[in-house]
C-alpha cells in the first residue's frame, strides 16, 4: 500500500459529518467498527435524500412535467457520477439494489443461457455467499460444475493453484476484489488477465473494494464488476453492475416490466438499450441521488487519502490486538483492507460481541456470509472489527481496552 496521507485533512471534522457516530449505546460512546457490514452516512447524503423527497419527488423517465425532469436529471446524474468514480462509461453501468442483485443478474442473464454440461465455474474459498449461491443455482440448472481455488496460510490466494484450475472447460471465473472476512486484497488485474488469455469470462465482487480504495475498473480487465452503495456511505438498496458493452448487448433481460422496453405488443416486445434494458420498474431514485452525494463526498476527500487513513488505523488496531493474550487473528495477507477477524481463546464469538456491545463497541460476530471460509479455518464463527476513515486512533485504544475487560469476564 503506497498511498500517503494528506496531513491537511482534519479527520475530526470529517467524523463530525456523520451524525450517528455522536450517539451513545448502553450509556457508552459508540465505537462503530462494523463498516464492512454497512457504512455510516454523512450529512450531505442524508440531506440529498431529504431534499429529493421534499422538493423533487417524481418518477423518472416517464413524465415531461418539471418534477419528472428534475428527478430524471438527478437520477441519471448520479449514474454518471458513479461511472466517473470507477472510470467507466455511464451506458455500461446498470443501477441495481447492490452486489447480490448484480451477481444474480450475471448468473441468470449471462451464464444460464450459455453454460452446459461439461462446463465449469471457478470460485475462491474466500467468497461471500452472494458470490457462491447464484453460481450453484445456475450449475444445478445447466449441469455445469464448480471448482474452488484455495488459500495459503496467510489467507492469500494460491495463484499457481488457481491458474492450474483454469482449464479449457472453465467458462467463468468469479472472485472477490477484497475479502469481507480476511481483508485480503486480491490481485484482480493479474488474475483477470490470465483468465482473458484463456478465453474465460471474469466477474469481480467489488463490495469491499469500492468504499476503501480508488477504483479503475477499466484497467482491471474483467468482464463484469459489481459493487454496493450502502458500504460506501450511500443509502441502502443501491449499487451497480458494470459490464463490457458486448455482454450487455447480448444478454437477455433479467426482469421484465416498465422502463426496460421500447415497445410492447402482444405479438412481442422490443427491449430498451442497455443499461436500461436491465432496470425494470421504478428504481430507488432517492437512494441513487444519495449515492451520488456519497460519491461527491468520497471524491472530495480523495480515495487515496481514505485508503491511507484506514491503513494507519488497521496497522494500529492489528498491533494492539496482537498484544491481547489469547487473540488469534485470521488473515495476514501482505495487502489488506481495514478488516480484522479474530477470536479470543476460550470465548465464543457471539459472547465477545455481546459483551463488547455493552461497552459501546459495535463489531460483527458470526460466519460473515462465508461458511466455506469458516470451514477452512475450522471455526464456526469469528468476531470482525472493520474500520473506516471516520474512525479514530482513540477508538482503537478504547476497543482494545474493552476487549481486555471482556476477556477477563469470560476467563
Amino acid at each position: 500500500m503506497n498511498a500517503s496521507l494528506d496531513s491537511t485533512i482534519d479527520w475530526a471534522r470529517v467524523r463530525a459529518d456523520f451524525p450517528l457516530l455522536a450517539r451513545k449505546v448502553h450509556g457508552k460512546p459508540l465505537i462503530y467498527f462494523d463498516s464492512a457490514n454497512t457504512g455510516q452516512k454523512p450529512e450531505p447524503v442524508i440531506a440529498a435524500v431529504d431534499d429529493f423527497y421534499r422538493h423533487h419527488n417524481a418518477n423518472v423517465s416517464r413524465a415531461v412535467h418539471a418534477l419528472g425532469t428534475e428527478a430524471t436529471d438527478a437520477y441519471e446524474g448520479a449514474r454518471n457520477k458513479l461511472a466517473r468514480f470507477v472510470n467507466v462509461r455511464g451506458d455500461e453501468l446498470v443501477l441495481c439494489s447492490g452486489t447480490t442483485f448484480a451477481l444474480n443478474l450475471v448468473a441468470y442473464s449471462w451464464a444460464l443461457p450459455r453454460l452446459q454440461p461439461g462446463d465449469a465455474i471457478v470460485l475462491t474459498r474466500m467468497e461471500h455467499h452472494a458470490n457462491i449461491v447464484p453460481w450453484q443455482l445456475v450449475a444445478q440448472r445447466t449441469g455445469a460444475t464448480i471448482k474452488v481455488a484455495e488459500l495459503d496460510e496467510r489467507g492469500e490466494l494460491d495463484l499457481d493453484r488457481l491458474y492450474a484450475l483454469l482449464t479449457p472447460d472453465v467458462k467463468l471465473l468469479s472472485l472477490t476484489h477484497v475479502s469481507n472476512v480476511l481483508g485480503t486484497v486480491n490481485p484482480v488485474r493479474e488474475i483477470c488477465r490470465e483468465a482473458r488469455k484463456r478465453g474465460i469470462v471474469s466477474v469481480v465482487d467489488g463490495s469491499q473494494a469500492a468504499p476503501h480504495r480508488a477504483l479503475d475498473i477499466a484497467s482491471i480487465g474483467c468482464d463484469f464488476y459489481a459493487f454496493t452503495g450502502h458500504k460506501m456511505s450511500g443509502p441502502t438498496g443501491t449499487g451497480a453492475l458494470w459490464a463490457r458493452r458486448e455482454h450487455l448487448a447480448a444478454m437477455p433481460p433479467f426482469i421484465g416490466g416498465g422502463e426496460m422496453i421500447k415497445e410492447v405488443r402482444f405479438e412481442g416486445t422490443v427491449f430498451n438499450d442497455p443499461p436500461h434494458k436491465f432496470e425494470a420498474g421504478t428504481p430507488n431514485i432517492a437512494g441513487f441521488i444519495g449515492l451520488g452525494a456519497a460519491v461527491d463526498y468520497l471524491s472530495a476527500l480523495g480515495m487515496h487519502n481514505i485508503e491511507a487513513r484506514e491503513q494507519a488505523l488497521l496497522a494500529h488496531a492489528t498491533e494492539e490486538l496482537s498484544k491481547v493474550e489469547g487473540v488469534r487473528i485470521f488473515g495476514e495477507a501482505r495487502e489488506k483492507a481495514a478488516v480484522i477477524s479474530f477470536l479470543v481463546e476460550g470465548a465464543h464469538a457471539h459472547d465477545l460481541a455481546t459483551l463488547l456491545d455493552l461497552e459501546g463497541v459495535a463489531i460483527r460476530s458470526g460466519h460473515h456470509c462465508a461458511h466455506p471460509l469458516m470451514h477452512h479455518f475450522g471455526v464456526a464463527a469469528t468476531c470482525r472489527a472493520s474500520l473506516a476513515f471516520y474512525n479514530t486512533h482513540d477508538e482503537v485504544e478504547a476497543f482494545v481496552a474493552a476487549l481486555r475487560k471482556v476477556r477477563k469476564l469470560l476467563a
